[in-house]
């Protein structure tokens, strides 16, 4: 009997592929809506009492633990983070925009462009003239109106979901996950130790957001994809003419 090991065709293996590909999509579907769901049942919850929700208990509790004096390297890093999450963080989408747009990738360019935008003006913004939650008092930075949900929270967890799902190997995305995780704690963190929002005005903000950008990363995935394949055919054709040809004889 031969010992020789037998390899499946190659045909085999791609039913599975696309299985596993659908799966994770349908995943990325159901954390999305899941998310977003819960951003908005605490939207919810607090316009019914805007000034005692049921959880004001443990926003109060939080807050107290975020006082005291407000200076050294924990004021270095709000103020930065305060600063991304406004203006000055804008930098940030414009030069991916760029870099998306020299790359010809057109689609992920659009989908950067549209998403980012409908996320932060249409899902937070909408949330706020719901809500219109009283901040917490003496601010120690500009806020405008509307401490439901947290604007710069929201914006880091879909910016972390954009650049994710655009830029990102799949193979290397478990630890951009776990790196953006970190980041996004993060702003929720600068968000309520400068007294800009309660905490759960920023978990609010950061599930909208992640929500978000993954229920439009669901929606265009097969345009991406799409564009991922084209991408390297259209450099090999680059490269294909740009060699000399050889004289015919």
């Amino acid at each position: 009997m031969s010992t020789i090991p037998v390899v499946p065709p190659l045909e085999a293996a791609a039913p599975a592929s696309a299985t596993d590909a659908s799966s994770r999509r349908a995943g990325t579907l159901t954390l999305g809506i899941a998310l977003l769901g819960s951003a908005a049942a605490l939207a919810l919850v607090v316009r019914g009492n805007v000034t005692r929700p049921p959880f004001q208990g443990l926003d109060d509790h939080w807050l107290t633990w975020m006082g005291g004096p407000h200076d050294g390297f924990p004021s270095v890093v709000a103020t930065l983070l305060n600063w991304f999450g406004g203006p000055v963080g804008a930098v940030v989408p414009l030069a991916l925009l760029f870099f998306l747009a020299v790359r010809r990738r057109w689609v992920s360019a659009g989908f950067l462009f549209l998403v980012y935008m409908a996320g932060n003006m249409l899902v937070v913004q909408s949330l706020k003239h719901l809500v219109d939650r009283p901040r917490p008092e003496n601010p120690l930075v500009r806020v405008d109106h509307g401490s439901f949900p947290s604007g710069h929270a929201a914006g880091a967890a879909l910016l972390v979901v954009i650049v994710g799902a655009l830029l990102v190997p799949a193979a290397r995305r478990r630890a951009w996950w776990i790196g953006g995780g970190v980041f996004i704690l993060a702003m929720m963190w600068s968000r309520t130790w400068l007294h800009a929002h309660w905490l759960s005005d920023t978990a609010a903000g950061a599930a909208a957001g992640a929500g978000a950008g993954l229920v439009a990363w669901w929606l265009c995935a097969p345009a991406l994809a799409r564009e991922a394949v084209r991408g390297p055919k259209r450099a090999r054709t680059r490269r294909r003419a740009a060699e000399p040809q050889a004289p015919a004889h």
